[in-house]
C-alpha cells in the first residue's frame, strides 16, 4: 500500500458569484485553474442573508457536471429539463449538464445559516452532448459509516468499509466523502491508484499522514492507494477523488468544451435558445 501525502497545499480565495454569493474557491483560480478532472471547487458559508440571498438565478452549463452538497440552510433547483428540487443539510444534487441546461439554485431561508459547497466535475469528450441529467439525494439516501472508533463518514459517491455512496454512473468515477474526527481519530481508507485526489479542512484540524492540512486549503495529494487522516483536537473535512481524463481544455464562464470552437458553438446555441 502506498500512503498519499500533501504535494501542494492551495488557499481557499476569497470571491463571490451567482447574484453576489459569498464563498471561498480554491479550484478555478490563478492559483489552480484546474486539477483534472475538477474545474472548480467553492466553499460558501456564512450567517448574513446578505451574503447568500440573491442566490444564482438562472444560468447555462455545458460540458460538464456540477455538484453541490448542503451541510446547513435550504436551497431549490430549478432546470430548464423540468427538474426541480430542495438540497437539505446533509443532501447533495449532481447535475449532468452535458450538452446544455439552464438552471438556478435559490435560497429557501431569510435567515440563518448558508453553508456548502459546489464542485464541477469535467466529462470526458465523448460525453459533452450527453443527454442532461438531475440526481437529488436526501441526507437518509447518504450512507453515515463508523468505520473506527471516533470516525463518521457520510458516503456521497466511491465506499468506505464495503458501503457505497447513492452517486454511480459518472465517467470520473468519483469519490467523494464528508469526514468527521473526534479528538485524536484515525481514519484510513483506500482511493484508487491514478486517481486525482484532494481534501479540504473545514471545522478544526487534519492531518493527512504526517503533513498538517491547513483548515480553509485545498490540500491535492500525491498519488497512492491509500489516505490517513488524523486529528489531534477533531476535525471535518471534505475528502475528493476522481479519474483524470488527460484531454485538452477549452473553457468560457459556464462553458467547457474541448476546443474553442466548440465553446463559440455553446455560446451561439445558447443565444439561438438551443438549449433544453
Amino acid at each position: 500500500m502506498t500512503d498519499r501525502t500533501i504535494k501542494q497545499a492551495i488557499v481557499a480565495l476569497p470571491t463571490s458569484d451567482g447574484a453576489g454569493v459569498q464563498l471561498k474557491r480554491s479550484i478555478g483560480t490563478d492559483m489552480l485553474a484546474e486539477l483534472d478532472p475538477f474545474l472548480l471547487f467553492d466553499h460558501f458559508g456564512t450567517e448574513n442573508p446578505d451574503d447568500y440571498i440573491a442566490g444564482f438565478p438562472d444560468h447555462p452549463h455545458r460540458g460538464f457536471e456540477t455538484v453541490t452538497y448542503m451541510i446547513q440552510g435550504l436551497m431549490r433547483h430549478k432546470d430548464s429539463s423540468g427538474a426541480e428540487g430542495l438540497l437539505r443539510p446533509g443532501g447533495v444534487q449532481w447535475m449532468t449538464a452535458g450538452r446544455g441546461i439552464i438552471h438556478s439554485e435559490m435560497p429557501e431561508q431569510t435567515e440563518g445559516e448558508m453553508s456548502g459547497f459546489q464542485l464541477w466535475v469535467n466529462l470526458p469528450a465523448a460525453k459533452k452532448m450527453c443527454v442532461p441529467r438531475y440526481q437529488n439525494f436526501e441526507p437518509d439516501a447518504l450512507p453515515l459509516v463508523r468505520p473506527a472508533d471516533g470516525v463518521e463518514v457520510r458516503v456521497v459517491a466511491g465506499e468506505v468499509d464495503g458501503v457505497q455512496g447513492p452517486v454511480n454512473g459518472i465517467p470520473s468515477e468519483p469519490t467523494y466523502l464528508d469526514v468527521t474526527l473526534a479528538q485524536g481519530a484515525i481514519f484510513s481508507s483506500n482511493l484508487p491508484l491514478g486517481h486525482t485526489a484532494f481534501a479540504y479542512v473545514f471545522q478544526g484540524q487534519a492531518m493527512i499522514g504526517n503533513d498538517k492540512a491547513e483548515r480553509d486549503h485545498l490540500a491535492v495529494l500525491s498519488d497512492g492507494d491509500q489516505v490517513r487522516v488524523s486529528s489531534a483536537e477533531g476535525g471535518r473535512l471534505i475528502l475528493i477523488a476522481g479519474k483524470p481524463f488527460g484531454e485538452p481544455i477549452a473553457r468560457y464562464g459556464p462553458f467547457v468544451m474541448n476546443t474553442t470552437d466548440e465553446v463559440s458553438q455553446a455560446i451561439d446555441d445558447y443565444q439561438q435558445d438551443n438549449f433544453i
